[in-house]
């Protein structure tokens, strides 16, 4: 089974008056504000998948600060996968910095979704003050056993809208605070795999935690899933493409040619997910 792990989609208001929802949401105007930056939805995702030949895929939304916003996109996320519970597994996202963050976390998690995410910190980047804010949510996640979809990027090398300041030390620090929870860094987590070599500490407080592949192609050479699955393991990285800024196609090509093994490349293309996702099954 093949599963992307890293998806956005959009309701179709949203799609068609982008422009519409820049005002109050600075970080969706830098994404989106370019007309190329496509926006997708339901019916775009599920053909998509059919020509990558992916089985399921991962869904959400984007961290708004409105709430009625986040709560609008998330009810469309919840009804894209109570239409397919076949081929969709969806995540609540929502600002962490709005006051109803918790409650909505809940909501979400009422609704059927398996966790949060893709939660980011844009602007200021991620910090330790991103930590009292997330504490009501984790608790939430850790109370239900679900899963976080945490936003991270690399600290250094070539800039790009959405790149934001990260500090791998207090990326740690927010993981050594939450030992209970299950968490996935997206985007490789910033690279903060490469400090699974470190003899002491590091492995034990990695142990809840998954990378995900998300946007690969424009930041790694292709050796990092050897790299990634040597020093953490086949068995803690997820495939994802970040879907629609990329094809999944692409990514599994790019997963396919990386050099690993038919087991590693299995586990990484949909195995890990479906243990992680569906743990009863």
């Amino acid at each position: 089974m093949i599963i992307d792990s890293h998806v956005h989609i959009f309701p179709p208001d949203f799609r068609e008056d982008r422009a519409r929802f820049f005002t109050g949401e600075q970080t969706f105007r830098l994404l989106y504000e370019n007309p190329k930056a496509r926006l997708a939805g339901l019916t775009d995702l599920l053909r998509d998948m059919d020509r990558a030949g992916v089985d399921r895929a991962v869904v959400f939304g984007f961290p708004w600060e409105s709430r009625d916003t986040y709560r609008r996109h998330n009810d469309y996320v919840m009804e894209a996968v109570a239409r397919h519970p076949d081929r969709l597994t969806g995540l609540g996202c929502f600002s962490i910095n709005s006051a109803d963050a918790p409650a909505e976390a809940g909501r979400c998690l009422s609704g059927g979704m398996a966790g949060v995410g893709e939660l980011a910190v844009y602007g200021s980047g991620f910090c330790m003050d991103a930590v009292p804010a997330l504490a009501e949510v984790m608790e939430v996640c850790r109370m239900r056993d679900a899963l976080l979809l945490l936003h991270t990027n690399e600290p250094v090398g070539h800039s790009y809208p959405g790149k934001t300041p990260m500090d791998l030390a207090d990326l740690y620090a927010f993981l050594k605070a939450y030992p209970q929870n299950r968490i996935i860094l997206a985007h490789w987590g910033g690279g903060l795999f490469f400090f699974g070599l470190l003899k002491r500490e590091v492995r034990d407080v990695l142990k809840k935690v998954w990378f995900d592949t998300a946007a690969s192609p424009f930041l790694y050479e292709p050796a990092v899933y050897r790299t990634a699955a040597e020093i953490v393991g086949p068995d803690r990285i997820l495939f994802g493409s970040d879907y629609p800024l990329i094809q999944p196609g692409r990514c599994l090509g790019e997963l396919q040619q990386a050099g690993l093994s038919r087991e590693d490349t299995a586990l990484i293309s949909g195995g890990n997910a479906e243990r992680l996702f569906f743990p009863s099954r």
